[in-house]
């Protein structure tokens, strides 16, 4: 019995190519003019794409942008990526806040990220998506490792998670966000000791 894989139709692969091309176009041009001057029209004329095909796929230019960081964070295998796991909880977390550092002070990814960053504020639709479909997946790799660390006997059984993923995130994202001090890797290293090892006098 021979079998037949469906393939893409020209059509769908189509339409692949010139969501990547939007997206693409998205992030290039924020990086080059800034989230004001970011238009649906340029975006298009970069793609090589009509308006109405991205007004089609999103609502508004916030929306490309975020899709276009979506992609960018794309694995492979469909899936996310968990975070590292030695068995040594503190250098794992220390690891991770270093890359993300290092990423926040990306000049690629700075201004699209404080763009992305705004319009969440302003927009409660695009607040929602961010919600499902980037911050609730990450923040729940983060409990993953955690919940390890958990069962390892590292961390207290009755710790709440979210909060603990607050207190070791939430530091590094308002300093990057208010630019109040500069982002090092000390700095990183400081949040995870000061979480694990809390705030009270060691006896």
């Amino acid at each position: 019995m021979t079998t037949h894989r469906t393939s893409p139709s020209n059509a769908t692969r189509r339409n692949e190519a010139s969501r990547r091309a939007i997206l693409a176009a998205a992030f290039e041009l924020v990086q080059e003019v800034g989230y004001a001057k970011l238009s649906i029209e340029g975006i298009a004329a970069r793609a090589g794409v009509g308006k109405q095909t991205i007004y089609r796929w999103w609502p508004s230019k916030g929306a490309v942008l975020f899709d276009s960081f979506l992609m960018l964070s794309e694995q492979p295998d469909g899936g996310g990526s968990a975070l590292p796991d030695t068995g040594d909880l503190e250098a794992d977390l220390k690891g991770v806040l270093r890359a993300t550092i290092e990423e926040l002070n990306d000049p690629r990814y700075d201004e699209p990220m404080r763009a992305l960053n705004t319009e969440i504020t302003h927009d409660s639709t695009l607040a929602a998506l961010y919600a499902e479909r980037l911050d609730s997946p990450m923040r729940e790799l983060k409990k993953q490792r955690l919940r390890s660390a958990q069962r390892a006997g590292h961390l207290a059984e009755d710790l709440d998670l979210d909060v603990a993923v607050d207190m070791l995130w939430g530091p590094l994202l308002n300093r990057w966000l208010q630019r109040s001090r500069a982002l090092t890797p000390d700095y990183a290293d400081s949040i995870v000791e000061t979480a694990l090892n809390g705030l009270r006098p060691r006896r």
